[in-house]
């Protein structure tokens, strides 16, 4: 029985057996307290063995660290901070932790110390309810879709086009890197390669999404996807997972409503089914907050800030709109914008944090951005300037998804492929869908890792998923 379950029922009386690993151990004459967790759920239960229960060979093994099976009798709990214990009759030991070797005693440890022993650091308090967290919205971001009428598509993770046209990607390839074959020009000669041509790590299931979509009406994939930016930040990843709907006969105006409906939704489960480990984060965040100037603090609590979106309506502006506003701001005549505000530029973290938190107060989509700073796929707008792009922008990290009514005409997605320069013979499938059938569809990404650190509160992108991939580190 899982410590979530023996915690929630609290069967007194019942004969129980607990299995998990001892966070800490506590001798008195008298009495022997051992807190034991087993993942479950941020809480532990506290096991109370009178001398001589547990033999003294076995109760020596019994340290921080080491994962024991332990039965007895659930009683009411005589101290306080919980409501139950377990009263021992027998203990096992499975796995014993030197406690001159094991890494995670009983103390404080940094979060950088954390990510050098990823392998153990689930153990602790913070990363296992980052963990529990992440994997409620996943499980949401299932239901969601499966009860709104989307269908699953896995979309390929080697491909042979570039989604955003960024060049940076990850090659996949057999051949000999000492001595590949080459071309008469000194080229490598893809065609010798395991696939024929040459391919790469996706970067984004978005243009397969959009063929499914052409069939299936409402697709949505979840997958990993691959970005090789050398970027050693707290925002970047090399690895990290994508959410992307692709809706047909959805224009950006349906997209909207998609995406704000889909955020609150997936955060309001978190809310309602993860509220022990957010309050254990809230309270974390509370005392690192501390430690900050007080112009680098958040205005809102971790909840607070949670509850800001899913209660707020979100504004709807254009990119033009939003360009004025920041010009006619105090902060920036006063040029207290690190970045210089001009149209045509693409808004930074700090722009868009000052609409959502300080001039509208409210969650706010973006339209209509220029189409110079987006992808070519993007609708061109009549103007023939800008494009029928949105961003989502929630407070503390600016914008948490992008996302886009699809170009449907073939000739303009055309002229968009040769002006940003890529070549048609890569993506000719892609194409062909605006002469076979074509019609008004469109569809967003939102990055997994971001969405988990905007829930969680974590300010390092490292910290939210299991074992992080980043420049110079693949370790575990």
């Amino acid at each position: 029985m899982q410590i979530k379950q023996i915690l929630a029922e609290a069967l007194v009386g019942e004969e129980i057996t607990v299995k998990g690993w001892v966070r800490t151990k506590r001798v008195q004459p008298n009495v022997i307290f051992i807190n034991i967790n087993d993942g479950s759920v941020i809480h532990n239960i506290q096991a109370v063995a009178e001398p001589g229960v547990i033999d003294e060979d076995t109760l020596k093994l019994i340290t921080t660290g080491s994962c024991v099976a332990v039965s007895g009798t659930l009683i009411e709990s005589k101290g306080s901070g919980q409501r139950v214990e377990l009263q021992v009759k027998t203990a096992q030991v499975y796995g014993t932790a030197d406690p001159e070797k094991y890494p995670l005693q009983p103390k404080k440890h940094s979060l950088e110390f954390l990510r050098e022993i990823a392998h153990l650091r689930p153990r602790t308090n913070t990363f296992s309810a980052i963990l529990r967290i992440r994997h409620s919205l996943a499980f949401a971001i299932h239901q969601y879709f499966n009860d709104n009428g989307f269908f699953y598509l896995h979309t390929p993770i080697i491909t042979g086009s570039d989604a955003e046209g960024a060049g940076e990607m990850f090659h996949v390839t057999t051949l000999d890197p000492k001595n590949p074959p080459l071309n008469e020009d000194g080229s490598v000669n893809y065609k010798e390669d395991f696939f024929g041509k040459e391919t790469n790590l996706t970067v984004s299931g978005q243009l397969e999404g959009e063929l499914g979509a052409m069939a299936l009406s409402k697709v949505y994939t979840f997958g990993p996807t691959f970005r090789a930016e050398n970027s050693n930040t707290a925002r970047h990843l090399a690895e990290f997972w994508m959410i992307e709907p692709e809706v047909a006969f959805y224009e950006l105006e349906d997209n909207m409503r998609l995406a704000e409906d889909f955020t609150k939704y997936v955060i309001n489960y978190a809310l309602e089914n993860c509220a022990d480990d957010l309050a254990f984060l809230e309270n974390r965040l509370k005392d690192e907050e501390k430690t900050k100037k007080a112009e680098e603090r958040s205005e809102l609590a971790l909840v607070e800030k949670l509850r800001f979106v899913v209660d707020n309506e979100y504004v709807k502006l254009t990119y033009t709109e939003a360009i004025q506003i920041l010009l006619s701001s105090k902060r920036h005549k006063e040029g207290k914008f690190q970045y210089p505000v001009q149209w045509g530029i693409d808004l930074q973290s700090e722009h868009e944090r000052y609409l959502v938190e300080k001039h509208f107060k409210k969650p706010v989509i973006l339209t209509n951005y220029p189409k110079d700073i987006k992808a070519f796929y993007m609708k061109l707008d009549e103007d023939g300037k800008t494009v029928r792009a949105m961003d989502v922008l929630f407070p503390g990290i600016g914008e948490i998804i992008g996302g886009s009514q699809r170009e449907d005409n073939y000739e303009k997605l055309l002229q968009r492929t040769k002006d940003v320069g890529i070549h048609e013979d890569t993506i000719w499938w892609y194409l062909e869908t605006r002469q076979f059938g074509t019609a008004p569809h469109s569809g967003f990404g939102i990055g997994f890792e971001r969405l988990v650190m905007f829930v969680t509160g974590m300010t390092n992108i490292r910290d939210v998923i299991p074992f992080p991939r980043t420049p110079k580190s693949a370790e575990f």
